[in-house]
């Protein structure tokens, strides 16, 4: 087997397990662990994780002029962007956060129009339009009668919020990933993220009943501190090597299928017409939003 098709199948692992983790995060909250008791979880397994592996990468410092632009993006991407996710998929349902999620790289072309003067072509006007309207059309007419989902179009507001926040991160951290060592880099926004994230999630960390916890939820924890926060980022890492970064990108577009998938077959969720109708929005609207205009002859 070829590094090509590796990088292909970590690609395929990295959105498969996004995917899964709509429904094996929404199991455990808030149950066994409130979001913000779960965003401590992650931030402290992240970082731990980062700096052992950091010890096998090359030795650097970040630059004085570096660390605003640091700070910014923990904030944007480890920080906002995690809060808003876990609040809202407690608020709503695991279908709804998988398609509402993929609206990202709708963000990232229209915050790089902003800040990065890139043209916003027809097409790509029109997919933001139709991105837009079927995030909308799920935060005002997807609400359903739901014990384990009490505010379903605050939640679905609050995974926009999600993604605003990450494509802004992406924007930002543009210049530091092409500037220093994976692991240097996110071993600094991981612990500057439990810095801030630590005064706002400690109370709900403090209330997780540890001996009272069934073992299934010792494995959903692992499996989001492990899987959804560490492994995800070493699989996109590792295809980042061998294909193009748009290429990466494009398998955004799976998320939903491996999210609804799963939560349909673990019984967590169900379909609806208002949700088919705008998965199928949101997801043209990223299509013609991420498609490259055809060079002028």
């Amino acid at each position: 087997m070829n590094k090509r098709t590796l990088a292909i199948l970590a690609a395929i692992g990295a959105t498969t397990i996004y995917g899964i983790n709509h429904t094996i995060a929404k199991g455990v909250m808030p149950t066994y662990v409130k979001p913000f008791g779960f965003i401590m979880l992650r931030v402290v397994g992240a970082a731990a994780l980062f700096w052992i592996f950091s010890l096998f990468a090359p030795k650097e410092k970040i630059e004085k002029k570096d660390w605003l632009r640091v700070l910014v993006c923990a904030v944007l991407g480890m920080v906002i962007n995690m809060l808003a996710f876990f609040k809202g998929l407690q608020l709503s349902t695991p279908i709804n956060s998988a398609v509402l999620i993929t609206i990202t790289p709708i963000i990232v072309v229209i915050l790089s129009a902003l800040f990065l003067n890139e043209r916003i072509t027809l097409n790509k006007g029109f997919g933001i339009l139709m991105g837009f309207a079927g995030a909308v059309a799920l935060i005002l007419f997807g609400a359903e009668i739901r014990s384990d989902a009490p505010n379903i179009p605050l939640g679905n507001f609050l995974f926009i919020v999600n993604s605003a926040s990450y494509g802004a991160y992406l924007i930002v951290a543009k210049t530091l990933i092409e500037k220093y060592h994976p692991f240097t880099l996110m071993r600094w926004l991981f612990t500057i993220a439990l810095i801030i994230n630590f005064p706002i999630t400690l109370p709900e960390f403090l209330e997780i009943q540890w001996s009272t916890m069934p073992l299934w939820v010792y494995g959903s924890i692992a499996f989001v501190v492990i899987g959804t926060t560490f492994l995800t980022y070493l699989f996109n890492v590792f295809a980042l090597t061998q294909l193009k970064a748009s290429t990466v990108g494009a398998f955004v577009y799976l998320q939903p299928l491996f999210g609804i998938f799963f939560a349909l077959f673990s019984g967590k969720d169900q379909l609806t017409l208002v949700k088919i109708l705008a998965t199928c929005l949101v997801l043209f609207g990223v299509y013609l939003s991420s498609k490259k205009p055809k060079p002028r002859p």
